[in-house]
């Protein structure tokens, strides 16, 4: 872990209030002195007091609670995220506005099914918005999805969101592959071999394509498609047309890699709902120097969730 978080203690939330309140006098003034965050504990978590009132800002702009879920590039979306995020809505009253700032190259599609889930559940009829400053990839994206409007400026981006699973090359390296690339190539594979029979590459290349393998790959895709209507129903596009643009997020004929970016425009056109934030104005600026200071404080393996009274860097145990 990093140093900040190492030196905070153990529950990485803000310290009881200074004033102890029924006392008079000295008594009360001594009472008080005792509880005031000394002058070294200030010092150590300097960097997160800073956040946090950044934070605050933030909400008495908005008038939404904002929570945080920033992860370095080499941690996924997992089950371990689910304390993370239960401590982040631990004290949120439900039916109140939130805004998920939301930073994720991707991960468990299952996981971030209950992460999304469960803060729709406390916001309830509420607004909730996703913020994306940077990278809401994969399984991030379908986060998004799962916000009435997603809030996104030129440093934005989503991501496609065809399953990926591991894959061995001849070489022994393991590698991730699109499961929507492999059933394109059978489908290409199959129509080939329709119209010619005797096409010994496409009958070579698909009596490699295992029968189990490919029923489970149509199984990744129809979950993850399953997903992203259930997702976009709920909130989103609740009685507009949720079919196009779960077919453009999977298509791969447009979407040549898992990590091209879908920006705020192409977000726009495909039919989400998103909110074009100017990058020279002060409400994104404000944003986008509150991810920068949350990215310099975690290590390539944590994660962190934050808001104005939780600050909990974690290290990624996998």
């Amino acid at each position: 872990m990093s140093s900040e978080s190492t030196s905070r203690g153990t529950d990485g939330h803000h310290p009881a209030p200074a004033n102890g309140g029924g006392q008079t006098g000295a008594a009360e003034g001594a009472d008080e002195k005792r509880k005031v965050k000394t002058p070294m504990f200030h010092a150590l978590h300097h960097a997160r007091y800073e956040r946090q009132e950044r934070i605050a800002r933030i909400q008495e702009r908005s008038g939404s609670k904002l929570i945080c879920f920033v992860a370095a590039d080499k941690v996924g979306i997992s089950r371990e995220d689910t304390l993370g995020f239960g401590d982040l809505l631990h004290n949120i009253d439900s039916g109140t506005p939130i805004d998920l700032l939301l930073q994720t190259l991707g991960g468990d599609i299952d996981a971030a099914e209950k992460l999304i889930t469960m803060v729709q559940k406390i916001a309830g009829e509420a607004r909730l918005r996703v913020i994306v400053p940077d990278c809401a990839k994969s399984a991030g994206t379908l986060m998004a999805l799962g916000a009435d409007q997603i809030m996104m400026s030129n440093s934005s981006e989503l991501g496609p969101i065809d399953p990926q699973v591991p894959w061995r090359d001849r070489s022994g390296n393991i590698l991730m592959h699109s499961v929507n690339a492999h059933l394109d190539a059978l489908a290409r594979y199959e129509k080939a071999l329709a119209d010619n029979p005797d096409d010994q590459v496409a009958r070579m290349m698909l009596e490699k394509l295992e029968p189990g393998t490919i029923e489970l790959f149509r199984n990744l895709h129809n979950r993850a498609r399953a997903l992203a209507e259930q997702l976009l129903r709920s909130r989103m596009l609740k009685e507009d047309n949720w079919t196009q643009p779960v077919s453009e997020l999977l298509d791969t004929n447009r979407w040549y890699t898992h990590g091209q970016v879908i920006d705020a425009k192409a977000a726009e056109d495909m039919g989400l709902n998103v909110e074009v934030m100017d990058p020279d104005g002060e409400c994104w600026r404000e944003i986008w120097q509150l991810y920068c200071l949350q990215r310099v404080a975690i290590l390539d393996h944590e994660r962190l969730y934050e808001s104005d009274f939780v600050s909990l860097p974690m290290e990624d145990s996998r």
